[in-house]
């Protein structure tokens, strides 16, 4: 919602559906938006519906979305962020043929610097995949692929930040033993790890290469690399993305 805002690409036109009264208050006092207890009227003239819920609570904002005055005539596209639950099981709860488009987002959308990944349901037309992609382009990067790829996007960006923080809280931790104060090491890793994203972003560079290039024969560099490659680091992050899609997957068919 922020990152809509801030961006431009909604502004009066946005209305938010929040059943919690204590919170509908806070969010339009924060982001002056319109609040809606009723999913049937907030969706009257929408172009995209964007259900952000859990996946258990998905049910019921569908079973609320099929007493809606849903318009094919507009062109409304459904786009799901609810993990798991598949395009098929979304259009099973729709108007015949209604367009539907599923979403895996990752937390740094919070700051803007999300990864979304989307996929198109059997309805979505290439047009409607733009204008999902324009509005998910407000809080970051947007892919597209084939849902059979979602357990893969899952385990890979959707879980991804949970294993950079880990890095992180590790070399923090090893830079504590090393003598440096938390505050101090804190902000060499923090620093360190944007410098290092910005240049695979920028250069064009492989990480490979860039890793090269700062790995001298013999130095410090190697010697920690040789140590990490020791520790099996590499089949232990293979091992570690198997198995979050095997338990994407396994949300997937108890969501079905």
């Amino acid at each position: 919602m922020a990152g809509l805002l801030e961006s431009g690409r909604a502004t009066k036109d946005l209305v938010v559906v929040e059943p919690v009264a204590a919170r509908a208050a806070q969010l339009a006092e924060r982001f002056k938006v319109r609040m809606s207890g009723s999913v049937a009227d907030a969706v009257v003239g929408a172009d995209i519906v964007v259900i952000a819920v859990k996946p258990g609570a998905v049910d019921s904002v569908l079973t609320d979305l099929s007493k809606a005055d849903l318009d094919s005539g507009r062109e409304q596209v459904l786009v799901s962020l609810a993990a798991g639950v598949s395009t098929a099981r979304l259009e099973s709860k729709l108007p015949a043929g209604f367009p539907v488009v599923r979403v895996m987002p990752n937390t740094p959308m919070l700051v803007g610097q999300g990864m979304c990944v989307q996929s198109p349901g059997r309805y979505a037309k290439p047009e409607q995949l733009e204008l999902v992609a324009d509005m998910l382009e407000a809080v970051g990067k947007v892919a597209t692929v084939p849902e059979a790829q979602m357990d893969a996007v899952t385990a890979v960006s959707g879980s991804g930040p949970a294993y950079f923080f880990l890095v992180v809280e590790a070399m923090v931790d090893a830079g504590v033993g090393l003598g440096l104060t938390r505050e101090v090491a804190n902000e060499l890793v923090v620093q360190t790890m944007i410098g290092a994203a910005a240049m695979l972003d920028e250069t064009g560079q492989s990480a490979v290469d860039l890793r090269a290039a700062v790995t001298s024969p013999g130095g410090t560099t190697a010697a920690a690399l040789r140590e990490l490659e020791r520790g099996s680091l590499r089949s232990t992050f293979v091992e570690a993305l198997h198995a979050a899609k095997r338990r994407s997957a396994e949300h997937g068919a108890s969501n079905e």
